[in-house]
């Protein structure tokens, strides 16, 4: 079987699988597939139909989102199994990563094990475009302060912010990294800077929307997102400067208030990396309900 290395002339051909199901998981989209390439070797294969992605890295190989295809073959499944068996010398470390909830039974059926990974959390848009009511008091708080304190412009985010965008986030995370001194945190931090680079080298070709806040001619936050299904839109990034109050409140609320966002009915904000500060943000934005992602090993 031969596997294809992942370059941007396969977008079409990603496109088309994934658009075969409505995912809630923020994973289902080529944007959030492509940037990882900074960290893992991406490779595609169709296999009995069905378009399988491997992740490869010095620890092994494993399937990062389950075949797609309207209905999955058993078959595929095996065979994925195999491919991954071949790079890894530890066939524990084959497995398929990111599966719905939905579809867990049917691995669970065929005698494989599912077991939890992480949750993705899920929004009502027009809660967090409008931030009405007692819960979101505090945000419009910061909201209002911004908008009174600060003279801003909020833009279309454009191939000549991209320097400004990473400066900024070299920024961010020096703040952060002195805060928190876990390394697994850390690494995370750097990962996500490697990720960004990439999205924002390939803007162009990946369907992202963009937005920066600019203050006295620098750029001080950034958010880009993207189209998950037909009725939810992804935030895949925000980043802003810590040290100016409701700029965050400031550019997500905006941000999910796009007339580009008019047609979408939720907005998946991605999983907490298992951090207990990522956590209660998340959370304080009142989630309508979290959707989990599962991983499938072979049974023992």
């Amino acid at each position: 079987m031969k596997l294809n290395k992942l370059s941007l002339k396969d977008k079409e051909i990603f496109l088309k699988y994934l658009s075969l199901t409505q995912p809630r998981l923020s994973v289902y989209n080529f944007a959030n597939i492509y940037i990882w390439g900074a960290l893992f070797s991406i490779y595609w294969a169709l296999i009995q139909g069905s378009l399988c992605i491997f992740f490869k890295d010095k620890m092994g190989c494993f399937l990062y989102l389950p075949p797609l295809t309207k209905t999955i073959r058993p078959e595929a499944i095996a065979e994925a199994f195999k491919i991954m068996d071949g790079f890894n010398k530890n066939k524990d470390i084959s497995r398929i990563e990111n599966i719905e909830e939905q579809d867990a039974p049917f691995y669970r059926d065929l005698g494989y094990e599912c077991r939890y990974k992480s949750s993705d959390y899920l929004c009502l848009k027009d809660n967090l475009a409008h931030l009405r009511g007692n819960r979101f008091k505090s945000k419009r708080a910061c909201f209002n302060y911004f908008i009174k304190h600060y003279a801003f412009q909020y833009l279309s985010f454009s191939l000549d912010y991209k320097d400004a965008c990473l400066k900024l986030y070299n920024s961010w995370m020096r703040n952060r990294k002195a805060q928190n001194k876990n390394p697994v945190y850390q690494g995370m931090l750097d990962d996500n800077l490697s990720s960004l680079k990439i999205l924002l080298d390939a803007y162009s070709n990946l369907d992202c929307l963009g937005r920066v806040v600019r203050i006295d001619k620098t750029i001080k936050a950034f958010t880009f997102g993207f189209k998950l299904s037909k009725d939810t839109f992804c935030i895949l990034y925000e980043i802003t400067d810590l040290s100016i109050k409701g700029l965050s409140q400031f550019i997500f609320r905006k941000f999910c208030s796009e007339s580009e966002l008019e047609d979408y009915k939720y907005i998946n904000i991605m999983d907490d990396s298992g951090l207990e500060n990522l956590k209660r943000t998340k959370l304080s934005y009142h989630p309508l309900k979290l959707i989990p992602a599962y991983i499938v090993t072979r049974g023992k």
